[in-house]
């Protein structure tokens, strides 16, 4: 039997074909109820894409098709949320590590938890900002990573000021958080000074696109003396090094879903990190994204439209490409895994 799977080539995005696969030690095989789109870095991707084949996507939900052996916390037929490329993409069928999958409770759809990679990396970009419940946060570019990041930096007990200038976006993360949000600099500005007495934010996450790199250099405005400013988003760094100096500025950078991510012994391997070293992996990351989901902290189904096929992904990438998107991902369905999901909602 054959698997479908969606790659680009030159530039070029399409479904391609590729034999199904065997599991393996340590290993679970999945077959996928819905894949999350991530629309930034899939069009990135494709792209730069060349005559090698690239396989998008990389954050999957479906069922427990086989499990290797000294996979052992999982069973045939369990709900799973995984997260990682190359191991997982917009494809029917995933081989995954075990440190890449977490158990999805049966009161969390599998279409929420197909978003459980972009939740990791939301997470572990709110992690490397390191703050404490009170501390007051800026959050810059109201996408699918801000809009994660607002809403868990909210209930965490921060004080979150976040800002789009695309009013919509702005609106949106309002409408499902509750939260005041900003679509104009001078008034979020404006506000923070008087939450913070005059003082500013702890610390500032930048997860606007490449086209907003100005945006690094205005975040040290908002900035307590020695705040951080996080980099979460595809944005080119373009700090002021004045500015810097004079409040001492602590700038980080947020590497993906957390401490595991590329490395080979933790992804390929599948040798977890000792849980008293390393308390977040980005397996772990995952599996807390799923326990917010299950405790209602976050919503998420306002961010994608309709499940769909991944036979229209042209129509797909088309419309999350365009300005003033209704949505911030899409969900990409596959055949029978995602009726069986749909007969037990």
């Amino acid at each position: 039997m054959m698997m479908n799977y969606l790659g680009a080539q030159n530039g070029q995005i399409k479904i391609y074909e590729s034999e199904d696969l065997s599991v393996i030690d340590n290993y679970i095989l999945v077959d996928v109820s819905y894949s999350a789109v991530s629309p930034g870095t899939e069009n990135t991707m494709s792209q730069g894409s060349q005559e090698e084949v690239v396989r998008l996507g990389y954050s999957a939900s479906g069922i427990v098709n086989s499990v290797g052996n000294g996979a052992d916390d999982f069973k045939v037929g369990d709900r799973v949320s995984v997260y990682g490329a190359p191991y997982v993409g917009h494809r029917s069928q995933l081989l995954v590590p075990k440190t890449l999958a977490v158990k999805v409770p049966e009161s969390v759809s599998l279409k929420d938890a197909s978003l459980g990679g972009l939740g990791a990396i939301a997470i572990h970009g709110l992690r490397q900002g390191n703050l404490r419940f009170g501390e007051i946060c800026v959050v810059v570019g109201l996408g699918i990573y801000g809009q994660l990041i607002a809403q868990i930096a909210h209930n965490a007990g921060l004080v979150v000021f976040a800002l789009n200038r695309s009013a919509s976006r702005a609106e949106l993360l309002h409408e499902v958080s509750g939260l005041k949000t900003y679509s104009d600099e001078d008034e979020l500005e404006k506000d923070l000074m008087l939450a913070s007495g005059g003082k500013g934010a702890d610390a500032v996450f930048l997860c606007a696109g490449s086209g907003a790199s100005y945006l690094t250099d205005k975040s040290i405005d908002w900035l307590c003396d020695r705040g951080k400013s996080v980099i979460v988003g595809d944005i080119q760094p373009n700090y002021s090094r004045e500015k810097m100096f004079v409040k001492e500025i602590d700038i980080r950078i947020s590497r993906a879903g957390g401490p595991g991510r590329y490395n080979t012994s933790y992804e390929k391997d599948a040798v977890d990190y000792p849980y008293g070293y390393v308390r977040w992996t980005e397996g772990r990351n995952v599996g807390e994204f799923i326990r917010l989901l299950e405790a209602k902290r976050i919503k998420v189904d306002a961010y994608y439209d309709m499940p769909t096929p991944i036979e229209t992904y042209p129509e797909v990438y088309r419309t999350l490409s365009e300005r003033g998107a209704s949505y911030l991902t899409h969900c990409f369905t596959y055949g029978k895994n995602q009726d069986l999901e749909e007969e037990k909602v």
